[in-house]
């Protein structure tokens, strides 16, 4: 089993109060986030963009294997995962992600290519974790 983690440190009131966000590989080292970041635009990062970013980067790695079994291999994959927070009753849920592929595959078929993304959608560990919220995707092979 392999185990990473992450650590916050939070001070203050949800408005007017923030904290900061690391990594165990120091990455991310005291990142600040907060209200600001996460409702307004402001400074700093929050956890929708983390989530967004784990799930991109894992996404990636996970269709370059699925690709793998089919014997080919990518020269680029690009994805952009975005991450929906809305307001659901009294408080907040991320309702849905939806993941923007493009990769360039040599020797891929588009069926060949739809399938790996497919698998993956469904397949990569972060998608497995987030299956509570809905994940579309479009992807594109070029």
């Amino acid at each position: 089993m392999i185990n990473k983690h992450g650590t916050a440190h939070w001070s203050g009131g949800i408005k007017e109060g923030g904290g900061e966000i690391s990594t165990q590989t120091g990455v991310l080292k005291d990142q600040a986030y907060g209200f600001n970041a996460r409702f307004e635009g402001g400074p700093g990062t929050n956890p929708e963009e983390l989530i967004g970013a784990a799930h991109a980067a894992c996404y990636a790695m996970a269709l370059s294997l699925e690709l793998g079994k089919q014997e080919l291999t990518a020269d680029d994959i690009d994805v952009k995962s975005t991450v929906s927070l809305e307001k659901v009753g009294e408080g907040f849920e991320i309702t849905k992600i939806h993941l923007d592929v493009t990769a360039k595959v040599s020797g891929a078929s588009e069926e060949q290519f739809r399938a790996a993304a497919e698998a993956t959608k469904t397949g990569c560990p972060v998608s497995k974790v987030l299956k509570g919220a809905e994940i579309s995707m479009d992807a594109k092979l070029v």
